[in-house]
């Protein structure tokens, strides 16, 4: 790829993901107060979530095919037109389960990072416009922006309407189809015939693992958490937008970490090292006794948290060879959004049934283990060449 094509493709990613995960930031704290207004219960806005990350999976399943015949840019155009369709059934409809559906179909993200078909996609996009050298530095300012433009979102949250907001998601829909018609072409597909068997074992081991962690993740996705600080500390949809601004640009913060800590500790160890300290501090979060408590563990859990996402994006992008990595892209992301899918439906039982704050115990927990559980597995592994 030209350097031209390249840098033009970066940008294009970069301005869809901010107008994307803007929209997101917003949507994630405003939907499961919104349908609990409109009738749902704790089970419900579980299910609610519970939906939406398996609508997630499907649509990450559902693209492998075309996105071998039409590449990135014909792929990503058909997701934005979804976004487009999600954002009108929301402006007309004020029917609890029309609005989970236009969440589906518009693989609205409901936890604090983005899965799903939109990543999938974008990170091989952002694997081969630059080299090696420079991916993770890539990843990290792809995710970045990502976490900050959700943070963005989170803080307009109070600021208008349901109505004004599911406008936004409109035009956010509108940004990305114009910044994806500049793609160049990037194919989505095995680039090469070559040998698969030698590979294939660990894509599915990892792709096991992520699932592990993303199961774990489901129990405290930003909506369930967004609802527990509601119903346990009475806090409103302005101090919630707030809370979520600041731990969004926390996040984004941490990232620049990403690349430094990779160079110095290597990228595995950045993976299982941040990622196991950040559950310690969820796990917290269920004993704390006040919401001061509770938001202070939450900051100290995002300065930590996505530190292994472009690292672990980089280092799945390193360990398989380059016609791999739509394959190893695609089928994590698809387990990890499809294990998620499972979780969130116990947890509106669990908090309902259980206590509200066991959902952080079993997650965090369970985050421990597949820290654990990865590192004994591929501590070892080399990088394929590249």
């Amino acid at each position: 790829m030209s350097g031209f094509h390249a840098t033009r493709d970066v940008r294009a990613v970069f301005v869809a993901k901010a107008a994307r995960t803007f929209a997101y930031g917003y949507l994630g704290i405003l939907l499961p107060i919104y349908l609990a207004d409109l009738g749902l219960s704790a089970s419900g806005v579980g299910a609610f979530v519970t939906a939406t990350l398996a609508g997630s999976a499907g649509l990450t399943w559902a693209i492998r095919a075309p996105a071998e015949r039409l590449g990135a840019r014909g792929t990503l155009l058909g997701l934005a037109g979804l976004s487009i369709v999600a954002a009108v059934l929301l402006l007309v409809t004020r029917d609890p389960w029309v609005v989970v559906v236009a969440a589906m179909i518009g693989n609205v993200a409901v936890g604090a990072g983005e899965t799903g078909p939109f990543l999938s996609i974008e990170q091989v996009v952002l694997a081969r416009a630059v080299e090696p050298a420079r991916r993770t530095w890539i990843l990290s300012v792809y995710s970045l922006l990502g976490y900050g433009a959700a943070g963005a979102g989170a803080a307009t949250v109070a600021l208008g309407t349901p109505r004004w907001l599911f406008a936004g998601f409109l035009a956010a829909g509108l940004v990305q189809t114009l910044a994806y018609a500049g793609l160049g072409r990037v194919r989505i597909g095995a680039r090469r015939p070559g040998p698969r068997s030698s590979v294939a074992p660990v894509i599915r081991r990892v792709a096991a693992l992520f699932a592990l962690d993303s199961f774990a993740g489901g129990f405290v996705v930003q909506s369930l958490i967004a609802y527990f600080l509601h119903t346990r500390f009475g806090l409103g949809l302005e101090a919630l937008g707030q809370i979520f601004f600041v731990t969004q640009l926390l996040t984004a913060a941490s990232l620049l970490l990403a690349p430094w800590l990779a160079r110095a500790l290597g990228l595995l160890p950045t993976v299982v090292l941040t990622h196991l300290a950040s559950n310690v501090f969820l796990i917290g979060i269920a004993f704390a006794p006040s919401a001061a408590v509770a938001i202070a563990l939450l900051c100290a859990r995002q300065l930590l948290s996505q530190i292994d996402l472009p690292t672990r994006q980089a280092w799945l992008m390193t360990v398989v060879p380059d016609h791999q990595r739509e394959t190893a892209a695609t089928t994590t992301t698809l387990w990890r959004t499809a294990a998620q899918a499972f979780t969130p439906l116990a947890t509106g039982w669990i908090m309902q049934s259980v206590a509200l704050s066991a959902p952080f115990v079993l997650g965090g927990g369970l985050k421990i283990v597949y820290d654990v559980l990865l590192w004994r597995a591929f501590r070892n592994l080399k990088p394929a060449d590249d």
